[in-house]
């Protein structure tokens, strides 16, 4: 999901990787990376990440090496993917969400392929199921966190639901990211149209606007800048108690804390989640598709997703991959998280970001 590089005790751990190396397939597959080395590559947002050893696993077992062009926001990265579809970055594309993946898929991205372990990914997570064109990959909730202490010491209940943000006693606490440049903004944008629908969510918008919510470009700046509650927001003494994340950053915040606190600093309103699904597909032109099919593969094997939580925090697709406890006990998954029919998305995104761009920042 689309997490920035500046460092800082959360994001080091959400997006710390450069080159990795990966497996592949056959002798037989084409050179494609620099020096004569069997080279398949991945182009993603930021925030990929991977355990060196897990990679290494799969280096030894195939013969190939993976590497890694990070091209900034999911959204970014996206549209750079597709300006460049006749000729490609790379091999594997990673990162685009089910908030943007009628983009991909219409302007072509990518090439069928049904990665191998498709059959064990989760029911509700499966989509393009007739033409393979992308593979489900991880999962995560967009939620607003809250920064315990500052309610603790105001003696304020934390917001549960989408209704409390607009409440007088939260005033000029929330900050959200742009709809139309950060992805957990547009899927807090999507949350709010599907809770309220198509003839709701702009009134809504209209009372959070007046409630004095803060808008800024990209997760990175709310959650590190702005965000009173995370270890970045502390060290740059940002004000807002409410920030739109995921239901992941709690762990995260315990995680990579020294010495780890015994419960997390911030906590999640459920009643304001929507669910985010990440997929990756074999590029169009893809130079090694060979090597990009087994990189698919791979990223379906329980190994890798196993090691994705602590390294993406995000949740695993395949069924019977296991989470770590820091997961389940800071950063469960929203019980009923809003969703809306990718069909809907598609027909419905660009506008919805045009009329809450003119609501929201004029």
């Amino acid at each position: 999901m689309s997490i920035t590089k500046k460092v800082s005790v959360l994001a080091v751990g959400l997006g710390m990787v450069g080159t990795l190396a990966a497996c592949g397939s056959s002798s037989d597959d084409a050179d494609s990376g620099s020096g004569g080395a069997k080279t398949v590559m991945l182009v993603s947002h930021d925030s990929w990440a991977a355990s060196k050893d897990v990679i290494a696993a799969f280096e030894k077992e195939s013969g190939y090496k993976v590497e890694v062009l990070k091209d900034g926001d999911a959204g970014q990265a996206v549209n750079k993917a597709i300006l460049t579809k006749d000729n490609p970055q790379g091999d594997v594309f990673f990162g685009v969400d089910n908030t943007l993946l009628s983009r991909a898929l219409d302007n072509g991205l990518f090439q069928p392929y049904e990665a191998k372990g498709s059959d064990r990914v989760r029911p509700e997570y499966r989509t393009d199921r007739d033409k393979h064109r992308v593979t489900p990959i991880d999962t995560g909730d967009i939620c607003v966190n809250y920064d315990k202490a500052y309610f603790s010491k105001h003696k304020l209940t934390p917001p549960k639901s989408f209704d409390d943000l607009v409440k007088p006693e939260y005033k000029d606490l929330l900050v959200t990211e742009n709809a139309g440049s950060s992805s957990p903004g547009l899927g807090f944008l999507l949350g709010t149209a599907a809770q309220y629908g198509d003839g709701g969510w702009e009134g809504y918008w209209k009372k959070l606007k007046a409630n004095g919510v803060k808008v800024v470009d990209s997760w990175e700046q709310a959650y590190n800048e702005e965000f009173s509650g995370s270890a970045g927001g502390k060290k740059a003494k940002g004000d807002r108690p409410l920030v739109v994340s995921y239901a992941s950053s709690p762990p995260a915040e315990v995680v990579y804390a020294d010495p780890q606190p015994d419960t997390a600093p911030t906590g999640v309103a459920d009643g304001t989640c929507f669910r985010q699904v990440e997929y990756a597909g074999l590029l169009g032109n893809a130079k090694n598709p060979e090597g990009g099919k087994a990189l698919l593969d791979f990223m379906l094997s329980k190994s890798f997703q196993e090691d994705m939580p602590l390294n993406m925090f995000v949740y695993p697709v395949r069924e019977g991959a296991q989470v770590p406890e820091a997961f389940s006990k800071f950063g469960p998954q929203a019980k009923d998280p809003q969703t809306l029919d990718p069909a809907k998305i598609a027909d419905n995104r660009d506008q919805w970001v045009k009329s809450w761009t003119s609501l929201v920042l004029k």
